[in-house]
């Protein structure tokens, strides 16, 4: 059964080239909210996909700073998942939900 607040834990699929080389090993990688916990994001992908989840991961990638137009700026803080499937079980993250 989905909650609303499984759709604030998972903030979007993250398709670049090194997500879908891990997708062969069962893996999808998602931006999820800063504070998600792991079994919060376990059970938001479990109720949205309905899949099993293995394992999550998760890790914090810290913004950079950066210039625009000679102005100093930084960008935001980014919390990645990367979940593990149970053997068998595949997510197509390009269909949306």
């Amino acid at each position: 059964m989905t909650d609303v607040r499984h759709y604030d834990v998972i903030v979007s699929p993250i398709i670049t080239e090194k997500s879908t080389m891990a997708s062969e090993s069962n893996q999808v990688v998602f931006n999820v909210a800063r504070n998600a916990t792991k079994p919060e994001i376990k059970h938001a992908v479990e109720a949205l996909f309905g899949v099993k989840v293995k394992a999550v991961n998760t890790l914090l990638r810290k913004g950079k700073v950066k210039r625009f137009r000679g102005m100093l700026g930084k960008r935001s803080d980014v919390k990645k998942a990367v979940v593990t499937l149970v053997e068998g079980q595949s997510i197509d993250v390009t269909t949306g939900l």
